[in-house]
């Protein structure tokens, strides 16, 4: 066991930029156990980003279950030019990279092993005219396995937003992807919990649908900062289904999470 972990938090050099690139900060989204949210939660932070003026990208690190288009509502393909990829902007400015966007159908499956899933995340970032970024977010895929090390080390990331949910069998897994931060040495900007609670649209009663939360109680355990909890919204899902969710503008959204703590303040717009 001590030697796997040696072999993966072991330090790799960090790609370069291409010469047609200039990100500032990269931020990815985990959460360790798949069915949390975690896309739709990447989609929002890229949202809001780009709503407060920023240059957003969102790269679609989930090779073999992409969503991103799809919450988008981006068909067109990623046009490939001689010096590398361009990716799709989204109607607020995101630029959108994803396999999807790559394939004739977008239904079609990914029947890929770990060397080349994690090979396709690195020339996301060398090979996509990302252009001029204040901020990439990065969508992973579940768990800690190829794609989220590939991330980690081969990637400058500046920050890992976690997602949980209130379920105690995701609270158990989503310690194995802090840990996993952790033993990488990425600095953890805090924890989101999602799902936490649904508001009947009756009679304005919250109801703790997955049971009570643990996103605070998670989060203070672990020794990492809680940036707030999102509700199970069933106009969030339906926004997404439709390719709309850059529409979705919940008083959630606007007034629980921690904006503060995922920006970093030395970014210029």
């Amino acid at each position: 066991m001590e030697q796997g972990t040696k072999d993966v938090s072991q330090s790799i050099e960090t790609l370069p930029q291409s010469d047609f690139n200039s990100i500032n900060q990269v931020i990815a989204v985990m959460s360790g156990k798949g069915g949390v949210g975690k896309s739709s939660v990447a989609a929002l932070i890229g949202v809001k980003l780009a709503r407060d003026g920023y240059r957003v990208g969102l790269l679609d690190a989930d090779i073999t279950g992409p969503s991103i288009p799809k919450m988008f509502g981006v068909t067109s393909s990623a046009e490939a030019v001689e010096f590398g990829i361009l990716p799709v902007k989204s109607d607020l400015g995101i630029e959108i990279m994803s396999l999807n966007l790559l394939l004739e159908n977008e239904d079609d499956p990914v029947i890929w092993r770990g060397p080349l899933i994690a090979g396709a995340v690195r020339q996301f970032w060398t090979d996509v005219i990302w252009g001029k970024l204040d901020y990439l977010i990065v969508d992973l895929p579940p768990g800690t396995g190829d794609v989220p090390i590939t991330v980690m080390q081969s990637l400058p990331v500046n920050g890992v937003v976690i997602v949980s949910s209130p379920q105690d069998v995701a609270t158990m897994i989503v310690k194995k992807a802090i840990r996993m931060a952790s033993m990488m040495n990425v600095k953890i900007l805090g924890l989101i919990e999602n799902m936490s609670y649904a508001v009947c649209p009756k009679c304005g009663e919250t109801l703790h649908l997955f049971g009570p939360s643990r996103g605070e109680d998670l989060a203070k355990s672990t020794g990492i900062p809680y940036l707030g909890a999102l509700p199970l919204d069933p106009e969030l899902a339906e926004l997404c289904d439709l390719g709309r969710v850059e529409e979705y503008d919940s008083e959630a959204m606007k007034s629980e999470i921690k904006w503060a703590e995922i920006v970093n303040k030395e970014v210029s717009r």
